[in-house]
């Protein structure tokens, strides 16, 4: 059984507990993001999310001013392939944003949760379709209970579950994108945020000139709140990220799971929408596809790792836990994410393929975790 001994082990179990209070933080953070977003109302999702773009790049920047951190979005501005990179991975998050708060505020948190439930299965599905990677057998079946859950979820709704499959698929390719750009979490944040800011700022002067925009005309309250966007968009990144570089992977990767688990909550037990049973049964299909996943990337984690497994019928007094990492700022984005709508964060090497990515969700390999997101991003 591994232990913490010594006399680094009160250092080291600190910096552990850190880590999951800062998970733990930036997910509770996300999962509430329904009850913050309902409170923006009247304003438009547009509109909301042109703030959101807006005050994220004033905050973010404020921050980056006093930390004294602009080298990395020097060395972007030098490399043009990069800038093209961040465009497209700015679009992407616009799309994730923007599909989340309009799900929010039209009455659908339930099926946003299930976007940020299905991503990790959608990441794995690019690297498939995309990247042509082989998959082992339980991804497979995993993918497959995957697929009959979105079947069950159609005939529940009458309708293809739109909103949760863009918000997985957008937050999967926000992912692929980001894990090549490989910057930090609040330089990425800045660069995506400046790159769609013009047509956000645009946009909210032409509400303001046509006298159509909510900001300062309901309440002052009602204004706060709008500008309080860009720090709950940043805060909960950088607390992922902080998270990231504390706490194994197999913890991080099931902090993932934390902040949609909230937002269905949110959804029908605070914002009261229904779960009749066949929409119960299309969810409880979306975990069994998620244990499956998640066990078979731990068991591969701990192969890899050369961890032995708990001993027979003694599983609770064995941690399995590695020894913290260093050197990995990557997170969830996430929009499960974030993000619940806020998959920024995700951050990490460059080069690094779909399949990759997902499993390093689930704790198979050293590096990031997103967005996004997430992841994520929200």
């Amino acid at each position: 059984m591994r232990t913490l001994a010594g006399p680094g082990a009160g250092p080291a179990v600190s910096r552990l507990h850190r880590g999951y209070l800062s998970g733990v933080g930036a997910s509770a953070i996300w999962g509430f993001f329904p009850l913050y977003f309902t409170l923006l109302r009247p304003a438009t999702p547009v509109e909301i999310l042109a703030h959101r773009v807006s005050w994220s790049v004033v905050f973010v920047a404020a921050l980056l001013a006093v930390r004294r951190r602009w080298g990395a979005v020097r060395r972007l501005a030098r490399q043009p392939g990069a800038v093209t990179g961040v465009g497209l991975a700015a679009g992407l998050i616009a799309v994730n944003w923007g599909t989340y708060i309009y799900g929010v505020t039209s009455g659908q948190v339930v099926e946003t949760a299930l976007g940020y439930f299905i991503s990790p299965l959608v990441v794995v599905l690019l690297g498939v379709v995309v990247l042509r990677e082989r998959l082992r057998p339980a991804q497979w079946l995993a993918l497959g209970i995957g697929a009959a859950a979105v079947a069950v979820l159609t005939a529940d709704y009458g309708r293809v579950p739109y909103l949760a499959l863009v918000l997985a698929a957008s937050f999967a390719a926000y992912g692929l994108v980001k894990k090549r750009l490989g910057l930090p979490a609040a330089e990425g944040l800045l660069v995506e945020s400046l790159a769609v800011a013009v047509p956000a700022a645009v946009y909210l002067g032409w509400l303001a000139w046509l006298g159509t925009g909510t900001f300062g005309r309901v309440s002052p309250g009602h204004s706060a709140l709008l500008v309080l966007a860009g720090p709950l968009t940043a805060i909960p990144l950088l607390l992922f990220a902080a998270a990231a570089n504390r706490i194994p992977l197999s913890g991080l990767g099931l902090l993932h799971y934390v902040a949609p688990v909230l937002q269905l909550g949110c959804g029908v037990l605070v914002l009261g929408e229904p779960m009749p049973p066949a929409r119960l049964v299309g969810f409880a299909l979306v975990w069994v596809a998620l244990l499956v996943f998640t066990v078979d990337g731990l068991r591969r984690a701990r192969r890899a790792a050369g961890e032995p497994g708990p001993p027979a019928g003694d599983a609770g007094g064995w941690t399995g836990e590695p020894a913290p990492r260093s050197g990995d700022t990557g997170g969830w984005t996430g929009e499960p994410g974030p993000p619940a709508g806020d998959t920024v964060g995700w951050t990490g090497e460059p080069g690094r393929s779909a399949g990759a990515v997902a499993r390093e969700h689930l704790g198979e390999r050293t590096g990031g975790v997103h967005q996004p997101g997430a992841h994520h991003p929200r």
